[in-house]
């Protein structure tokens, strides 16, 4: 019964952050700590999710040509090697500080989907500032390995800021968060038990809802609902880690 419900869990939570190119792992984690498993045990189960659901809505996003691969390369890149470094660096660093600045930054980007102003379709930028977009990887990547999450609640209101589409920045971000989970949670493996039956279980429902949640992202939603998608999305991560700081 409880292999039942964390599928359904998964699936709901992919389905719902998909919406937004956003991993679930934030939520995921909670809830499988809520149902009896050890946080050190839920962590890499949720940074796997992470990386098998968004994963499979990258695959959507190159199928239908959507991914500008020249913007998320470097943030791959940088997000990868520093969430390795988070993961090492959370065992030296006083939890409440990190969360403390993650929480900030979290409600700031929040408010900024909210009331950022819809710009017209040529308005929106198409270079590419490799400088920018591997400062932000970075940053992306240390805050996965240090709260054992994905980075996307960095990498969506940083691009926001540099004045990129929004569904360029869900395409970027699902195809980013995959890589910098993946490195964070090999780190947490070696460190620590992975629990594969409950890992197996949640991915395979993240996946389902990931696939679902990107395919209505792109085709039924425009760019001002997915702004305020993404904006929820930043906010219960926010109240989610304000309760744990509490």
């Amino acid at each position: 019964m409880t292999d039942i419900l964390i599928f359904i869990i998964s699936f709901i939570a992919a389905f719902l952050f998909s919406l937004g190119g956003v991993g679930a792992a934030i939520i995921l984690i909670p809830i499988l700590v809520s149902l009896g498993i050890p946080v050190n045990t839920a962590k890499p189960v949720g940074l796997f999710y992470n990386t098998v659901s968004l994963s499979g809505a990258t695959y959507n996003n190159i199928r239908n040509k959507r991914l500008d691969f020249k913007a998320g390369i470097p943030i791959i890149l940088f997000s990868f090697l520093f969430a390795i470094l988070g993961a090492w660096v959370s065992h030296f660093i006083p939890s409440r500080i990190i969360l403390g600045l993650f929480i900030a930054f979290l409600l700031f980007s929040s408010g900024m989907f909210f009331f950022h102003k819809k710009k017209e379709e040529h308005h929106y930028r198409s270079d590419h500032p490799y400088i920018s977009l591997s400062l932000t990887g970075a940053l992306a990547g240390l805050l996965s390995g240090l709260l054992g999450v994905g980075g996307g609640g960095i990498i969506s209101p940083l691009m926001l800021m540099m004045g990129y589409h929004p569904k360029k920045i869900a395409a970027i971000t699902a195809f980013v968060v995959p890589f910098s989970s993946f490195s964070a949670f090999l780190t947490y493996w070696a460190m620590g038990h992975v629990n594969w039956q409950v890992m197996l279980i949640a991915s395979a429902g993240g996946l389902g809802g990931a696939l679902l949640g990107t395919h209505i992202m792109h085709n039924h939603l425009d760019q001002q609902t997915i702004k305020k998608i993404l904006a929820v999305i930043l906010l219960l991560m926010a109240v989610k880690l304000i309760l744990k700081l509490f």
